[in-house]
C-alpha cells in the first residue's frame, strides 16, 4: 500500500497532508510506503500506476467548515464540483485523478482524503482548526489499512 501526503510546506494550512504523512511515518507502519509529494499531476500518475493500493492527502477546499475531513473511495464516489484540491500546478491532484480514470489506470484501490482548508498564504503554521484535524485524519486512514488488509 502507498499513502501519498501532498502539499506545500510553506503554504500555510496546504502543508497539512505532509504533516499527516509525517505522522503516519513514524508509526512504521508494515508493508506501507509513505512519500511525502508536491501535487505535480503528471509525477503522481507515475506514482499511482505502480501501486494496486493507494491513499492520498491533501488540502481542499470546498466552503465547508476549515478543519472537516472528507473522505472519497474513487471507486464509487466522486468529490463534489464545488471542492478543489490546493496546487500551484496547473496539472495537479485533481487533473491526475481524472486523467487516470479516463485512461482506466486508477488504483484497484484509491481513497482521496481531503482535509477542509482555509489560509494557503506564505507560512509553516497550520491554522488551529486543520491542526486539531489532523490526529483524527491519521485515525482514519489507520482504520481504512486495517479493513484494506482484512480483504
Amino acid at each position: 500500500m502507498l499513502l501519498v501526503g501532498i502539499g506545500n510546506p510553506y503554504r500555510s494550512d496546504d502543508r497539512v497532508g505532509l504533516l499527516v504523512i509525517q505522522m503516519l511515518k513514524s508509526k512504521q507502519l508494515p508493508g506501507i510506503t509513505c512519500i511525502e509529494h508536491n501535487g505535480d499531476g503528471a509525477d503522481l500518475l507515475e506514482i499511482m500506476a505502480q501501486a494496486e493500493r493507494v491513499i492520498l492527502i491533501d488540502a481542499v477546499k470546498s466552503g465547508v467548515v476549515p478543519g472537516t475531513i472528507h473522505r472519497f473511495d474513487m471507486h464509487t464516489t466522486w468529490w463534489p464540483s464545488a471542492m478543489t484540491f490546493i496546487s500551484s500546478h496547473a496539472f495537479g491532484v485533481g487533473e491526475a485523478i481524472q486523467l487516470a480514470r479516463a485512461i482506466k489506470q486508477l488504483p484497484a484501490y484509491l481513497l482521496i482524503y481531503g482535509i477542509e482548508c482555509s489560509n494557503f498564504g506564505t507560512g509553516t503554521v497550520l491554522s488551529p482548526v486543520v491542526e486539531q484535524a489532523v490526529p483524527g485524519v491519521v485515525d482514519l486512514i489507520l482504520e481504512d489499512i486495517q479493513a484494506s488488509t482484512l480483504r
